[in-house]
């Protein structure tokens, strides 16, 4: 039986549910239709966080016109200047990062330690962003004519719409707003219906740090009314989603009619291919981190390790016993491994998966609720492992999003390779190896944006490209420099100063 850990007393929660609003041109706003929901706590559902506005397309209305009204100010704002705007931010973030995170780990349920880091790297990515104001490089190139220049710039698109998933409810929002704002665009933002208080935090951090009424705008609610106003709006040029493929191909085929901008993270079926000449105890802790970090509920999760049969039984035993010790818990308590999965929807659906696994592989560990004394207020579920699974079987194909592992037997290297790229996605893989020249192999062969060399999965850094292959994303990136080819158009400018017409490509002869 996996440990377990009590979640604090309710008699310790505030007694008053506060109500929080929209952030429309710099105020707070209830919504024009009246309605409100409940965020709650996944690790306790009798902690009410707070009441928030059931967000109407009239509500996006309102803000799309904030934005468009402060477009035109913001843009001209020099780069380098809304760049310090950005910087300020990342400093009130880091100046706030335990009140940040242990919010986080209440409203979403991911353990404390996990949960600063996600604020780590909503900071990170401010000062990167910042960095680029005035790094914001387009190309300066030879004229083929003489007295004349040619060169490039970036400008802004327009008004970005900016649709988070509630999993990394404060790095994923900062990977697309900052680099949104630094290049100019003003946006409108729509946080998961799971997680609208931390995306409230963020903006009452971004106003106190100097960015300007209608340049960011909050508005919360459901995808069905929120989310398809934004996408649908003629006004808005550019939309960036993370979340299920189902809905981003929604998304897709919507933006397509207006040909809109389009940046989509959606799933992952990542998998850990582990060879006879790896260190199986380092083999084994970086699974054991990809598969059961965040409850396994990351678009870079591990469910699937790849392993060659004669250590199969060596590594199976590993993993088995470490994932025997990790203790569930409210995540706000430093004893806790394993929180909860965000919403007892998400518990139905892994444990639908786990008849499926029994048909199909043999359960080692779990496969059920965790209903134990405090647990059962939660949305727990038991870490499973099945081994003895196909590398084509639903459990190794289908994105489960919870914290169930797939052990798949294959015979070599070719064979291990064949198994991780049979899938429709490809965002990350790793391979544990001691062979440098196999090692190379797998960097040129796996079919993932992210491939990790003696490492789990998940851990990429804000300062290079993150995203996937295949249907876990439409090919664009976030982080790194090549986030800003999502917010910016090119403009190509020629200067000529020979004070006579100059005809490119004609025979000047």
């Amino acid at each position: 039986m996996t440990e377990t850990t009590a979640p604090p007393a309710p008699e310790s929660r505030p007694t008053e549910t506060p109500t929080f609003r929209h952030f429309i041109a710099g105020e707070w706003m209830d919504s024009v239709g009246g309605g409100t929901f409940e965020s709650r706590n996944p690790a306790d559902d009798r902690d009410v966080i707070g009441r928030f506005q059931q967000g109407t397309a009239a509500d996006v209305a309102m803000a799309i016109k904030a934005a468009e009204t402060a477009l035109p100010m913001w843009k001209r704002t020099p780069a380098p200047k809304r760049g310090e705007i950005l910087y300020a931010f990342g400093a009130l973030m880091t100046q706030h990062k335990e009140r940040l995170a242990r919010a986080m780990t209440r409203e979403m349920g991911k353990v404390i330690a996990e949960a600063r880091g996600d604020v780590q790297e909503g900071i990170d990515i401010a000062y990167l962003m910042a960095g680029e104001g005035r790094r914001m490089a387009g190309e300066t190139v030879p004229s083929e004519l003489p007295d004349k220049w040619a060169m490039s710039i970036r400008q802004p698109i327009g008004i970005a719409g900016i649709i988070t998933p509630w999993n990394f409810p404060m790095a994923i929002p900062c990977w697309k707003i900052m680099p949104a704002l630094v290049t100019g665009n003003t946006v409108v933002f729509k946080p998961a219906s799971d997680t609208p208080h931390c995306a409230t935090l963020l903006v009452e951090l971004m106003a106190d740090a100097g960015v300007p009424p209608g340049v960011v705008n909050l508005v919360t609610g459901t995808g069905a009314e929120v989310g398809d106003a934004i996408v649908g709006s003629p006004d808005i040029s550019v939309i960036s989603f993370t979340g299920s493929s189902v809905t981003g191909k929604g998304i897709a085929t919507k933006a397509a009619g207006r040909l809109k901008r389009l940046s989509l993270e959606l799933g992952g079926k990542n998998g850990v291919v582990v060879l006879a000449d790896a260190d199986l105890d380092l083999a084994t802790d970086g699974i054991l981190w990809s598969a059961f970090g965040t409850t396994g509920q990351r678009c870079t999760a591990a469910s699937r390790v790849i392993v060659e049969r004669p250590i199969v039984d060596a590594l199976l035993a590993r993993l088995e016993r470490r994932a025997r010790a990790l203790r569930l818990g409210d995540g706000q308590l430093d004893s806790t491994d394993v929180g909860p999965l965000i919403n007892p929807a998400a518990v139905d659906k892994v444990d639908s998966y786990i008849d499926i696994g029994r048909a199909e592989g043999d359960l080692v560990i779990g496969g059920g609720r965790a209903r134990d004394g405090e647990l059962a207020h939660g949305n727990f579920f038991e870490p499973t492992i099945f081994a003895g699974v196909r590398p084509m079987d639903r459990i190794g194909q289908e994105e489960i999003f919870g914290p169930v592992l797939s052990i798949i037997p294959v015979a070599d290297y070719g064979e291990a390779m064949l198994a991780l790229n049979q899938t429709r996605y490809g965002l990350s893989s790793s391979i544990f190896t001691s062979d440098v020249n196999t090692a190379f192999r797998a960097m040129r062969d796996f079919e993932t944006g992210i491939v990790y060399v003696n490492a789990g999965t998940t851990g990429a850094e804000v300062h290079l490209p993150f995203g996937g292959w295949k249907e876990t994303g439409n090919g664009h990136r976030e982080a790194g420099h090549v986030a800003l080819d999502t917010y910016t158009e090119w403009k190509s400018i020629y200067v000529d100063f020979s004070g006579r017409l100059q005809r490119a490509q004609i025979d000047n002869q």
